[in-house]
């Protein structure tokens, strides 16, 4: 056998001893951020709710999910440890961001305060009948018979038998 025939094997085993390469150090990082967990740490579960770790056993740990509720979860189920600055952040609405000046607006509302007054008028100007009209019910290449039966079924009848 050729080295060009065996070329494509070897690159496409090199690649996927490459990505599990990369899966693997992926979950072992997983693993040693929730190895890593204390109680009083704030984490975000892979399904998205934000609670602060009580107690860490060996595969479960015991989640503060509101004042004085709390909830068993696997270790598996925490997606991400985070700091206190961020938790308390994203939970109670603390505004310690910094940013570097932008400052986006909760709504669009503030965006087009100057043309409201233009988009109003132009708004009832530019209202379109969307319901149908007479004419446009019935075929306009249709026999007499045909549009006799069209206009019977006119009020949304169908040919159902």
């Amino acid at each position: 056998m050729s080295l060009v025939t065996l070329l494509p094997f070897i690159v496409l085993i090199g690649a996927m001893f490459l990505m599990t390469r990369s899966a693997k150090k992926k979950q072992q990082a997983a693993a040693q951020m929730r190895n890593e967990m204390q109680p009083g740490t704030g984490v975000r579960t892979i399904g998205g709710m934000y609670a602060t770790v009580k107690e860490v056993l060996d595969d479960t740990v015991l989640l503060e999910v509101a004042p004085g509720v709390h909830a068993v979860y696997a270790k598996n189920a925490i997606g991400a440890v985070l700091d206190d600055a961020e938790y308390n952040r994203i939970v109670h609405g603390d505004d310690e961001l910094e940013t570097d000046g932008t400052v986006v607006p909760d709504d669009a509302s503030s965006l087009t305060e100057g043309e409201t007054v233009a988009a109003d008028a132009a708004d009832d100007d530019a209202k379109i009948d969307l319901g149908k009209k007479a004419e446009d019910a019935a075929p306009k290449d249709a026999d007499a018979k045909g549009s006799e039966v069209k206009d019977a079924k006119a009020d949304g009848e169908s040919d159902a038998k």
